[in-house]
């Protein structure tokens, strides 16, 4: 019975160990590896941002009165000098005719001095009347002459009060929801002194704000490169525009505008992004995301994320030294570009890193490095 029992262990013992030394004897794993080549790598940052119009034009009430009538389609297309609004026109035609019934009475008012100037000017040059009639006759005439002159501009106020019951539009664009309706009183707080909003969308602004570290750090960037990327006149089109929904707009565009200060209540300073908008589909009030270059690492090391590994804000990746054997590398990681890491120390040029199966991977382990560029999408 004890000799059973130790046979069984014995043949127990020895599966064992065949197990064990075939494991010990499987071939290299074949796993795919990069090599790491250093580049210049521009470096974005994203900056949340509103939409503008090339223009944006407010339709005020101008003067005071109740709204007769719209002439436009809300949210349609209208064109420089169209008509959209129509005030009630009475109070103001009214207004103009008592203007012009004053002008008419100073005029007549004015040939009588000047009647009687004339009668006393003959008289005071034989001595027949004083010089003082004479003085206050030229006086009445002067005075009736400033009636005329206030008399005339009284009525072309009259007449352009009564011009602004028109109101038109400044520009060619789109016009928003009206404010006010026909029949209600406007002009006059609180009453719709803002009617509505013309705006210019075949090109559009993007504002949105830097903080200062970032701009700091653009300014020495562009300076050291003797760039002036910041002005106007500069053609490229350096900046793209994320939209809502995380596409890219298929427009570039350009910075054509920096505040001159910084807000010190936040820190952050006003850019201006100017794109071209021939289809219209970019409005005014969207939010979007200005992705914009605020400078370019040179040599830099890049590994795509994939292939880091993190533990307690502590990151390492598996490298592939000369024996083809795998170490697990302690590195220090930098800014995020797209699917890649910079990393800033931890791994030298010309290292190779695996990139698939770092989950089967350990320290120690022989592989079959199989040589491949990894591919990404957004970085060139």
């Amino acid at each position: 019975m004890k000799f059973t029992l130790y046979a069984l262990l014995l043949s127990v013992l020895t599966i064992s160990s065949c197990k064990e030394e075939k494991q010990v004897k499987l071939p290299p794993q074949k796993l795919k590896v990069i090599e790491i080549t250093p580049r210049t790598v521009p470096i974005y940052r994203e900056f949340v941002g509103q939409v503008y119009g090339k223009s944006d034009i407010p339709i005020r009430a101008r003067v005071e009165g109740f709204l007769d009538d719209i002439h436009f389609k809300e949210g349609s297309s209208v064109k420089k000098g169209q008509l959209l609004y129509s005030i009630d026109p009475d109070p103001f035609k009214q207004d103009v005719a008592t203007e012009e019934s004053r002008l008419a009475q100073s005029k007549t008012n004015l040939i009588q001095k000047e009647s009687d100037l004339e009668r006393v000017e003959p008289l005071a040059e034989i001595d027949a009347v004083s010089k003082r009639e004479l003085d206050m006759a030229r006086a009445q005439r002067d005075a009736a002459r400033s009636e005329v002159r206030a008399a005339k501009a009284s009525l072309e106020l009259a007449k352009i009060n009564l011009g602004y019951t028109k109101i038109y539009s400044p520009l060619n664009g789109l016009i928003g929801k009206t404010l006010a309706r026909e029949g209600e009183f406007v002009g006059k707080n609180p009453n719709p002194v803002i009617l509505n909003t013309v705006s210019r969308v075949d090109s559009v602004r993007v504002q949105f704000f830097l903080s200062e570290n970032d701009y700091l750090l653009m300014a020495r960037e562009y300076k050291a490169a003797k760039e002036e990327k910041f002005k106007e006149e500069d053609s490229k089109e350096n900046v793209q525009l994320i939209l809502s929904d995380r596409s890219t707009y298929k427009h570039k565009g350009h910075i054509d505008f920096i505040d001159r200060n910084v807000d010190p209540t936040t820190g952050a300073i006003l850019l201006q992004a100017s794109f071209p908008n021939p289809d219209r589909i970019i409005r005014p009030g969207q939010f979007g995301r200005a992705k914009i270059n605020i400078r370019n690492a040179e040599n830099a090391l890049l590994v795509p994320q994939k292939c880091l590994k993190e533990l307690q804000g502590d990151y390492s990746l598996f490298v592939v030294n000369e024996e083809n054997k795998v170490e697990n590398r302690a590195v220090e990681i930098g800014l995020a570009v797209d699917d890649f890491r910079l990393i800033k120390s931890g791994l030298k040029p010309g290292e190779k890193i695996i990139l698939d199966g770092i989950q089967k991977v350990r320290a120690g382990m022989e592989i079959v490095p199989d040589l491949v560029e990894f591919e990404s999408r957004t970085v060139k």
